[in-house]
């Protein structure tokens, strides 16, 4: 495969945490001169370089790495805004010639790439903070009460202390006038139509999985982990931010705090991990069909037949 020939055609990889994505995104790079797009939801905050296991300084420098640590973690970054990134970066890099190379694990980021996307309007930051605060003095059921009298068709879909989600319709409705059903019916059109890109999800077995990801938390904690969330910590931020609740962040800080010990929060951090694994392989088997599941001692002859073709 060279570029030049497929420049109008991208590579998806998608896996688990800690399944290899980062080593066979940067081997296809090499061998193609191609560049590599953030397609992790996490990755994208430039406070959690660390925790989020972001490609190292020396691999960003061996191939181009586009989309990392570009976002404040004090900001609510959605996915539309993700692909209004993505769609300037695509159309660059097909003017140069170069193959895009989607890499990540955020389920809904490649959704929106290959299905598209709900065309809900930004929420202004007034309303998401208005929203927050009446959270905070109200409760989550208060805020499901009445959210089920505005637009009974989203809070039947939720559980009433599903903060995050109730919040979300809340700020819809709150914006819009309309409901978050009634958006969703108005998509998007995806950027990386059906025959633009070869998709492939790295599957490893899930006992060596999980052990890696183990392994690779307490790796985090030696590489500078705690320092990294107690400056997050320091700056205050809602709770409710994405990065606040990036995995291993809330642990962290109560251990910080001195309400938990350094091994029980690294304990919670691994357990959310392993659990965020094994959703992540649910949702892509019968949401995303179309990728193709590779092991990942035959992803090398994955890249390779991509290479020949």
């Amino acid at each position: 495969m060279n570029s030049k020939g497929h420049n109008n055609t991208a590579v998806l990889i998608a896996g688990p945490t800690a399944s290899g994505k980062s080593a066979l995104a940067l081997a296809l790079a090499r061998n193609t001169n191609g560049v590599i797009i953030n397609t992790d939801s996490m990755q994208v905050y430039r406070d959690l370089r660390v925790l989020t296991a972001r490609p190292s300084q020396r691999e960003e420098a061996e191939v181009p790495h586009r989309l990392y640590g570009h976002v404040d973690a004090g900001l609510n970054f959605s996915a539309g805004a993700w692909v209004a990134d993505a769609t300037k970066v695509l159309a660059e890099l097909r003017a140069q010639h170069r193959l895009a190379i989607f890499v990540g694990g955020s389920g809904l980021y490649f959704k929106a790439l290959t299905r598209g996307l709900s065309a809900v309007p930004p929420i202004p930051p007034e309303v998401r903070e208005a929203v927050r605060a009446r959270l905070e003095r109200d409760g989550v059921e208060a805020l499901h009460a009445e959210l089920s009298r505005r637009d009974a068709v989203s809070a039947e879909r939720l559980k009433p202390r599903d903060r995050t989600r109730v919040a979300r319709a809340f700020e819809v409705i709150e914006t819009t006038g309309r409901s978050l059903p009634d958006w969703h019916r108005e998509g998007l059109p995806p950027l990386l139509p059906e025959g633009t890109f070869r998709a492939l999800y790295l599957a490893p077995e899930r006992d060596a999985l999980y052990a890696r990801i183990d392994a690779r938390f307490e790796a985090m904690l030696e590489a500078g982990a705690l320092e990294e969330v107690a400056q997050l910590a320091a700056r205050e931020l809602d709770p409710l931010l994405p990065a606040m609740k990036a995995h291993g962040v809330p642990a962290l800080i109560r251990h910080l705090r001195g309400e938990i010990t350094r091994e029980e929060a690294s304990e919670i951090g691994r357990a959310d991990t392993r659990h965020y694994a094994k959703r992540q392989f649910t949702w892509f088997r019968h949401q995303l069909p179309e990728f193709e599941w590779v092991k990942p001692e035959a992803a090398g002859e994955w890249v390779e037949g991509m290479l020949r073709s």
